[in-house]
């Protein structure tokens, strides 16, 4: 399958420059996998479509202050976005200028406003796909993710044309992210979660159990390759607590409650988890679902709406299959629906049929 056979028209209008005005006010496209029938309707509703005594299940890893502004030795900046930390005390990341920032060069890690100086930041190695192997430091020291969050910026995707403001502070983080991982963008289908949504769910029977999908170049990075078949997706790790893997398992082992994934990251998760007869509790993942994938673990899926010929606009076409993936779409840019991460959201329901 080519890469552009996943392409589609978006005006550039409907990208979504600001979340809604509150948390749960998007619209929502229900899609039915099964029947192909489409209809509009709102965040708010969502507990009126998804069945009584669904299990669902949402990412609630926390976004980190991930983007680094660099200063070089002569003067120049550039820019290093973590993607994970190592063991050691280093970090995967993304650097730019790459030419300018190679084993052994040194930068300062500075305030994008101010110019002060915050930290430094030795590039060490380089590792596949062009990143690079760095640590950051203050006074000789390691700094943790914990210590990064107080310096970097939050990764806001390069679609979003404004800097980090108090209001992504907010809400390019879902109300219900825990303490610990290291995402460097949001699982952002739960960014429309009230703890009053939440309950409204819980009410009809609902169970609400989190797991954690750490998202890193895996779930954003471009596809470049001309065939599917030739794109390698980046490692991401994933961790079950054992609340959810204690409903979860039962679950997909005698299928006595529907499966709602808040999010393809969560989907992928479980795909990764499940193999059909047990649930790897942890471990890393480098799943793509495309068409011809048939899925192991959810019924329903609720997403924003993804780039044109991304891995994720793939995955809805695996789900609904590629001509009613694109109606969708086509339904969602006549309507003008907002699209990506502060857009609104489409709930596919029987996607496991």
């Amino acid at each position: 399958m080519k890469r552009t056979e996943f392409s589609f028209e978006l005006p550039e209008d409907l990208i979504a420059q600001h979340p809604a005005p509150e948390r749960d006010g998007a619209r929502l496209l229900v899609v039915d996998a099964a029947t192909g029938a489409l209809t509009h309707s709102s965040i708010r509703e969502l507990p009126t479509w998804v069945p009584a005594q669904t299990l669902c299940v949402p990412n609630d890893v926390k976004v980190r202050h991930a983007r680094l502004c660099l200063r070089r030795a002569g003067g120049g900046l550039g820019e290093a976005l973590l993607l994970r930390a190592f063991p050691d005390g280093s970090f995967e990341a993304m650097v730019r200028p790459g030419v300018k920032l190679k084993p052994g060069k040194q930068a300062d890690v500075v305030d994008p406003t101010t110019g002060e100086r915050l930290a430094s930041c030795l590039i060490e190695d380089t590792l596949e796909e062009g990143l690079r192997k760095i640590r950051i430091q203050r006074d000789l020291q390691d700094l943790d993710w914990d210590a990064v969050d107080r310096i970097g910026r939050l990764p806001l995707p390069p679609y979003i044309h404004h800097a980090a403001d108090g209001e992504d502070e907010t809400r390019y983080q879902t109300a219900f992210h825990a303490e610990e991982g290291e995402a460097v963008a949001a699982p952002t289908a739960g960014l429309h979660f009230t703890p009053e949504l939440i309950a409204r769910l819980e009410a009809n029977g609902c169970l609400w159990r989190p797991v954690r999908l750490h998202v890193g170049l895996g779930t954003f990075r471009p596809m470049t390759a001309e065939h599917l078949e030739d794109h390698v997706m980046h490692e991401e790790r994933y961790e079950i607590p054992e609340t959810a893997a204690a409903v979860l398992e039962p679950t997909l082992r005698t299928r006595n409650r529907s499966l709602l994934c808040v999010g393809t990251t969560s989907l992928r998760t479980l795909e990764s988890a499940w193999d059909g007869e047990q649930l790897i509790r942890s471990g890393a993942t480098r799943i793509f679902i495309k068409p011809g994938h048939r899925l192991r673990s959810a019924d329903h899926l609720l997403t924003n709406f993804h780039l044109p010929e991304s891995t994720l606009f793939v995955l809805i076409c695996a789900l609904l299959g590629t001509t009613l993936a694109k109606h969708a779409y086509g339904e969602a840019v006549r309507e003008r629906y907002r699209f990506f991460s502060y857009g609104d959201a489409m709930l596919i329901l029987n996607a496991r049929r």
